[in-house]
């Protein structure tokens, strides 16, 4: 059974789901087995307690995560996706799911952080306060992605409260300008309550501050035009987490992505995910999506067609027509080969029993994979290197236990400190300039630099940048990461024109007549194109402002995605005709 929006405000409001250890991030056991009287007693209880807000709720967005993130964005290729062509609408079953995992993180964290708040157990002050906080954060991280993604939403600050109203189905949108208020408002709660330091993979006070300096660079463009304050406060807010945070970035790019690097420093903010066996939704399943068929031996893997669109190739620097692998086998940029597979590239982390993972062997050898597969699937070339752990094996080396179908621990990073390092970059160009903007400030090309060169090593460090070389910069670094498209959505804030007509520069169709090429290079070393190969010119390009709204205030239209058509049923309130209404957040909500 799905549950609107309110259904999931209600069930929240019932009861909060609780863990059963503090040492990893588990998740729910039965529902009877917990009642606020009962629990969030002890220090061990309330930090148990708030572990599952970093897996299970945000369980049904993992689709969402990529098909709104990437294929909208151009970043991925998947066939005839709506999400490919812009034609997403309420009933689409991904956009369902990601809109009621949020609403349910925000149910969730509304109902334990109240519990908590609420215990007369002895708990001591400084786990009260961090317990507190995590929640706030993990609510504020729900509010910031549905606002980049809906536009107007709902406000729902107390769950409770609004059940004992009977107001939940009139409830109406409230302006995005005063939903990030509210983000604000909430993060300088949990700052206030977070330590400024937490177990490994915990949210501390600079994670919460990294979300407030990433969430003043978004609203920077709310008004129609790019605010300098606003980018001021997101450069005071970074800078701060840069130099007093004590975190570096890793020293090796696709060191991120490993299970033995699960809670790394560089991640500020990650779906803790944990194969423990015991509750479904606790589990990260990105890899069935993402990975081939047979990549890991559970049968669960059939991501061959959902591939690196041909556009993100090229921004990469490949061009599979047009060059030979050499030029991609030795491309300087790191970040190429930990986000995509190509033809000669070889992974030593992936299939480390048997030697290690061959990506055009594992096409035609069946020697090598048993049920080869014997033709490139892959529409464009080349298939995901991100969100996989590799095989049975892999699995167990890094993370110390078994995955089983559908079912991994692999964390999915979606706030690390390189994005802090170009937040303050881009924050410190000046605002009148807008996409022509360009700077020398000392330390935002140390930090623009930083980034650059953990992945081009070789790279000679800039004494200046652009706007465009940040708009780069952070497509590269965050490829596949779930997050290019509210780049697009934040830039139609203020500069619309830009945002449609990059996005319909794209090349976002397929390749054809690539089997011939891979099974030719495999199979002698000859890398032969011919005119039976190209890109499909003849796909038209999508109709981008089919998912853009007219902002009454400003004038300019900006992206937006459709309000599930079940919750805009219930409460007409949420339609894509109806205006969202100007809330005092400040003067409205309060979290004393």
């Amino acid at each position: 059974m799905k549950y609107t929006l309110y259904k999931y405000i209600a069930l929240a409001a019932v009861f909060a789901l609780a863990m059963s250890s503090c040492d990893d991030f588990l998740d729910k056991p039965t529902k009877d087995a917990y009642n606020a009287d009962n629990y969030y007693q002890t220090d061990d209880q309330c930090i148990s307690g708030v572990n599952y807000l970093y897996n299970s709720p945000w369980y049904d967005f993992q689709r969402g995560y990529f098909k709104v993130g990437e294929v909208l964005s151009g970043n991925l290729y998947l066939g005839n996706s709506p999400y490919l062509n812009f034609t997403v609408n309420g009933s689409d079953e991904s956009l369902v799911n990601m809109s009621y995992s949020l609403w349910a993180v925000i149910g969730h964290s509304n109902t334990v952080y109240n519990s908590i708040k609420g215990s007369t157990g002895k708990l001591s002050e400084s786990v009260r306060n961090q317990c507190l906080g995590e929640c706030l954060a993990w609510k504020a991280m729900a509010y910031f992605y549905l606002v980049r993604s809906f536009g107007e939403v709902p406000i729902v600050h107390d769950n409770t409260a609004s059940l004992n109203a009977g107001d939940y189905n009139t409830y109406p949108k409230v302006k995005r300008s005063d939903v990030y208020e509210y983000i604000l408002m909430t993060l300088e709660k949990a700052m206030e309550l977070l330590p400024e330091s937490s177990a490994a993979g915990r949210i501390d006070r600079y994670c919460a501050e990294a979300l407030m300096a990433k969430t003043y660079l978004s609203m920077a463009g709310i008004s129609g035009e790019l605010n300098q304050s606003y980018l001021d406060q997101a450069a005071d807010h970074a800078l701060h987490v840069i130099e007093n945070s004590g975190r570096s970035l890793m020293e090796n790019f696709s060191d991120i992505y490993r299970l033995t690097n699960n809670k790394c420093q560089e991640s500020l903010y990650a779906w803790r995910w944990t194969a423990n066996g015991n509750v479904w939704t606790a589990q990260n399943t990105l890899q069935s999506d993402l990975g081939m068929t047979g990549f890991d031996e559970f049968g669960d893997c059939w991501g061959d067609w959902t591939s690196p669109s041909i556009d993100l190739q090229e921004a990469f620097g490949v061009k599979l027509l047009e060059q030979t692998p050499d030029s991609w086998i030795n491309a300087t940029d790191t970040r190429l080969k930990a986000t995509m597979m190509l033809p000669g590239f070889k992974y030593d982390y992936f299939w480390q029993d048997k030697g290690g993972f061959d990506y055009l062997r594992f096409i035609y050898d069946d020697t090598y994979y048993a049920s080869c597969r014997g033709e490139l699937a892959s529409s464009t070339g080349a298939n995901v290197v991100k969100h996989l752990y590799g095989d049975a094996y892999d699995h167990q080396q890094g993370a110390g236990h078994s995955a089983t179908y559908m079912n991994n621990s692999l964390a999915t990073h979606i706030l690390r400190l390189s994005e802090v390092y170009l937040i303050y970059a881009e924050a410190k160009l000046p605002a009148s300039q807008g996409i022509d903007a360009t700077t020398s400030d000392p330390t935002a090309v140390a930090c623009f630099n930083a980034v650059h060169q953990r992945a081009i090593p070789s790279a000679s460090p800039a004494t200046s940048f652009s706007w465009m070389d940040i708009w780069k910069e952070r497509r590269l670094e965050f490829a596949l990461e779930g997050d290019r498209w509210y780049d697009f959505v934040r830039v139609s804030y203020w500069n619309p024109t830009f945002a449609i007509q990059q996005l319909k520069g794209q090349k976002r169709n397929a390749l054809w007549g690539l089997n011939d090429l891979y099974f030719g290079y495999y199979s002698n070393g000859s890398w032969n194109v011919t005119n039976s190969m190209g890109y499909d010119t003849n796909t038209a390009e999508p109709y981008v402002e089919g998912l853009m709204k007219r902002d009454p205030d400003t004038g300019k239209n900006y992206f937006y995605l459709p309000f599930p058509t079940e919750d805009v049923t219930f409460n007409p309130n949420l339609g894509s005709n109806v205006d969202g209404v100007h809330v005092d957040v400040r003067a409205t909500y309060s979290y004393e």
